[in-house]
């Protein structure tokens, strides 16, 4: 089992190369290690359309992959798509031995992938850092399961929470590195969201600078526009990535034309209680689209709005060693809260590191509420 561990940790990573390319697909890594000890094949997921990881790393091994054992992230397809059937390439192949961190809930209920490899006579290793491969699709799991997208809420801030000062300037509070490392985090989402009121103050572009992430597909992104405020000539309708503006009955003919004209999806969802754009219509559109991964970049008025909507999956918050304060200078989260404090959404503390001379804190969401 140490052994097995081992090659999936490793399997894990090569399944990182794929990161922000592989969407809708999974991220998939294997290993193959012969029945003397050696690891004489891996193989990784590119993309839509190139050959599964499985099937990579079994071209690499060749001959020598009969008897041997293969660990994949994720349990091996048993169905013709793209490419040809994972299982169907490791029966040929003569391998002894399958270890899957997670099963795909994409292949159907029971695990066929798995059945179809031990009703021929393979042994099937399972849940190996299961909850590590999980983690890895686990936008792609909540996508097939629920057909909306997993939701990231990023933000930046001081060490007092305030994402900008009392008169409203709030570049730049993180550093270079923190804003370094949210192209990551780009790269991974299909969509990225943001609210009318945070194009007009910062009109921003919403794109992957970042040449580690040049081969990345650009996400989508997304504007929250009740009522008609979002001018067509900001950047967001530059046509360096795809364009969508969700909105409602209540934003004006000739505005909802002048965006259309500028290339963008134009989606009009219901109203939630308060009139403004509904959070699970937006969801529901995405989710139609293919956005499994994403990445909310809101203002705390937005923000809110998803966390209110318990719609939230994961915070990801840079924390500057810088104090701002101010009684009406914007924080994280905006709205009328929770109240009493022991109605607050609970958290899970999943890593904190350094970047730069700033924080990452990273938590998910409780789901209890």
């Amino acid at each position: 089992m140490e052994r097995h561990e081992t090659d999936m940790r490793r399997a894990l990573g090569l399944a990182e190369r794929g990161w922000g390319r592989v969407s809708p697909n999974p991220l998939v890594g294997a290993v193959v290690r012969s029945s003397s000890g050696d690891v004489i094949g891996e193989g990784w997921h590119e993309g839509p359309g190139t050959p599964h990881a499985e099937a990579m790393a079994l071209a690499q091994a060749g001959a020598d992959a009969r008897g041997a054992t293969v660990v994949s992230t994720l349990e091996p397809c048993n169905r013709f798509g793209r490419t040809p059937p994972c299982t169907a390439a490791l029966i040929d192949a003569g391998v002894a031995r399958v270890v899957v961190g997670a099963t795909d809930p994409d292949l159907g209920d029971g695990a066929p992938g798995i059945a179809d490899l031990r009703g021929a006579g393979i042994e099937v290793v399972t849940d190996v850092l299961g909850a590590e491969c999980r983690d890895l699709n686990g936008a792609f799991e909540r996508h097939v399961l629920t057909g909306r997208p997993f939701v990231v809420l990023k933000s930046a801030a001081s060490i007092d929470g305030k994402t900008a000062a009392a008169d409203g300037t709030s570049r730049w509070i993180t550093s270079d590195e923190a804003r370094a490392d949210v192209q990551r985090l780009r790269a991974w989402s299909d969509a990225i969201v943001v609210g009318a009121g945070t194009v007009i103050a910062d009109d921003p572009s919403l794109t992957i600078r970042d040449v580690r992430y040049a081969a990345a597909r650009p996400p989508r992104r997304v504007v929250v526009d009740s009522t008609g405020r979002t001018p067509a000539e900001a950047r967001v309708f530059d046509g360096s990535a795809p364009t969508l503006v969700a909105t409602t009955d209540r934003a004006p003919h000739d505005r909802v034309s002048a965006w259309e004209a500028a290339g963008a999806d134009v989606v009009i969802v219901d109203r939630d209680e308060a009139g403004r754009a509904s959070i699970p219509g937006l969801l529901d559109a995405l989710g139609k689209r293919d956005v499994q991964g994403l990445l909310v970049e809101s203002g705390a008025r937005l923000a809110w709005a998803f966390v209110g909507a318990g719609l939230v999956d994961r915070l990801v918050v840079y924390l500057a060693p810088k104090l701002i304060g101010g009684e009406h200078a914007a924080g994280v989260v905006a709205g009328e809260g929770f109240m009493p404090v022991d109605a607050a959404i609970s958290l899970a503390f999943e890593r904190v590191e350094r970047i730069g001379p700033d924080l990452k804190v990273v938590a998910r969401v409780h789901r209890h509420r």
